[in-house]
């Protein structure tokens, strides 16, 4: 059944925050965020969700030094936000609530917190989590480093997911990109021993920085050390394809000269170290990794096992 088209609304009344906002304070103290917020504003039917719906799946938190902060002395109650004691799954940057609402509605047994800044993205994810009846959803607006350092309990997330972050391909922004030393410690806090920590990524430049942060984390083991070396490689065969510098992010159109990003990272010619996870099944197909399949360009997966 196709979606009724968004139209033109008055502008929306901003949502309260608590005292400490951007304005007075600056973004996070100066301090390099992971995450640009696209846009907020809300129209036509993701108004409405919002409205009508956000009082029973969003996560209202107390906010501290931005909009999309959480106050450090908040923790949430996932048994009594859920009504009941089962695994709880995280995903960082759940984007429009593709692969958590598909995997909360394969896995009824499991509750699912989506994390997300983007707040046109959690209206459309309260859309697929009314639409489907689904009751093991919530969604919270707020920067993911602070839900993980304060307000998750530590040890509370069986499954800590990240998926497609932003690659931050310049060189001079390679600091902001999400999966640092530093987050890696806020992850290990939050997931318990024997929890698992997913990574996937359309980039063969981040997912070698990716591979070398958790190679260098005392709390992570690689589930798949050592696999998918030399030939099976997915990097060794963007090297030697050469696939990423030619088209880039976007796929070639016809009649139109493929573009370079200039973005692959070194070219090694063969990937030794391995390391690679087989594609996660949990993980459904977005128009996300869509686009990256259609631009030729490979997923790399990476599973991790909280020591």
């Amino acid at each position: 059944m196709s979606e009724t088209p968004e139209s033109p609304q008055t502008p929306q009344t901003p949502r309260p925050v608590t005292p400490g906002t951007q304005a007075s304070f600056g973004t996070y103290g100066g301090r390099p965020v992971s995450f640009v917020r696209r846009g907020t504003r809300l129209q036509g039917r993701r108004q409405v969700a919002w409205e009508e719906h956000s009082d029973r799946w969003a996560v209202e938190v107390p906010r501290h030094i931005a909009n999309t902060s959480v106050h450090p002395d908040y923790v949430f109650d996932a048994e009594a936000e859920f009504g009941r004691r089962a695994p709880l799954i995280v995903e960082i940057g759940s984007g429009l609530g593709d692969a958590v609402c598909h995997a909360a509605e394969a896995n009824p047994d499991k509750d699912f917190l989506a994390v997300e800044v983007y707040t046109p993205g959690l209206a459309n994810t309260l859309i697929k989590i009314n639409g489907r009846g689904l009751s093991n959803v919530r969604v919270v607006e707020a920067n993911a480093p602070e839900v993980l350092a304060t307000m998750l309990p530590a040890g509370s997330v069986t499954e800590l997911w990240v998926f497609f972050p932003d690659p931050w391909h310049k060189s001079r922004h390679h600091k902001r990109r999400l999966i640092q030393p530093a987050f890696a410690e806020l992850a290990s806090r939050a997931i318990q021993p024997g929890g698992i920590w997913r990574i996937a990524t359309d980039w063969s430049n981040y997912a070698v920085h990716v591979r070398d942060v958790l190679a260098g984390s005392p709390d992570f083991e690689n589930l798949y050390e050592g696999e998918r070396s030399g030939a099976d490689s997915p990097l060794t065969q963007v090297w030697e394809s050469g696939v990423e510098s030619l088209v880039g992010g976007a796929p070639v159109k016809e009649g139109r000269a493929p573009v370079s990003t200039e973005h692959t990272g070194p070219n090694e010619g063969t990937d030794q170290t391995g390391g690679w996870a087989p594609r996660f099944d949990g993980r459904v197909l977005t128009s996300f990794e869509g686009k990256a399949h259609e631009a030729g360009r490979l997923i790399f997966d990476l599973s991790y096992r909280r020591r």
